[in-house]
């Protein structure tokens, strides 16, 4: 069977329906069956063939029913039986449909590889539910102990997160708002009121002792770089007399 990429491109996807192999034009050609012929078969879809009962579903023939006259495969049509038209010059032609709006409501089995195809789908559906039913009643895998020990581990922040955040979430009920500004507000309004005077008396203080010190620090050393001038002058004048 020939492998067939999926196509984004409605260009490739024009070129690919144009050039289909004859194996894949009568996939394209399939239809849903009917609710009732869906439960009896066990099948969802099949190709449409010639001989097939089916029933317009949607387009301007809709709901009309009848047996499959001919199956083009070349351009994807259905010809139905009792589905014609008139022309200009007075003779009637069938209405062409195309197998997407069409469901099938009875099925022609005379040909035995159809037969072949209907049973194999049949038997397939049924593994499928068997598979299913087998899965939901099995029991659940038990958990490997690294497993529990991890959900233990995610499981304990979880609770100390909890316990955290309602003490958090019951704070701002039990502390007012308002009490506190008015508290700080009064602080500040009685503060300057009494530390004004003292804080201009301990600058006035301040200033008068740096005016007051540095003029006896020039004062102290001129005096005594005068008396060992002096002191020097005398010893010198001693040393001379003792001389002569």
């Amino acid at each position: 069977m020939q492998a067939t990429k999926p196509v984004k491109n409605p260009r490739k996807q024009r070129k690919m329906l144009y050039n289909a192999p004859a194996h894949l034009r009568h996939k394209f050609m399939g239809a849903p069956l009917s609710n009732e012929l869906a439960a009896s078969r066990g099948i969802k879809t099949l190709p449409v063939r010639k001989g097939d009962t089916i029933r317009i579903v949607r387009g301007d023939n809709a709901g009309f029913e009848g047996k499959v006259s001919r199956v083009d495969l070349k351009r994807y049509r259905i010809f139905v039986e009792g589905l014609t038209r008139e022309k200009v010059d007075g003779t009637n032609i069938f209405v062409s449909v195309h197998p997407s709006k069409v469901m099938i409501k009875s099925l022609n089995l005379d040909d035995k590889w159809r037969k072949a195809i209907v049973e194999r789908k049949q038997e397939l559906a049924e593994q499928s539910k068997k598979e299913e039913k087998v899965k939901k009643a099995a029991p659940k895998p038990a958990k490997k102990a690294a497993e529990v020990k991890k959900e233990e581990l995610v499981e304990e922040p979880t609770v100390a997160a909890a316990a955290e955040e309602k003490p958090s979430e019951e704070k701002p009920k039990a502390k007012p708002k308002a009490a506190p500004k008015k508290r700080v507000a009064k602080k500040k309004e009685e503060a300057p009121l009494t530390e004004k005077k003292p804080a201009a008396r301990k600058k006035k203080e301040t200033a008068l002792v740096a005016e007051e010190k540095p003029a006896e620090k020039e004062t102290k050393p001129k005096v005594a770089k005068k008396t060992l001038a002096k002191r020097k002058s005398v010893a010198a004048s001693e040393k001379k007399e003792g001389g002569t």
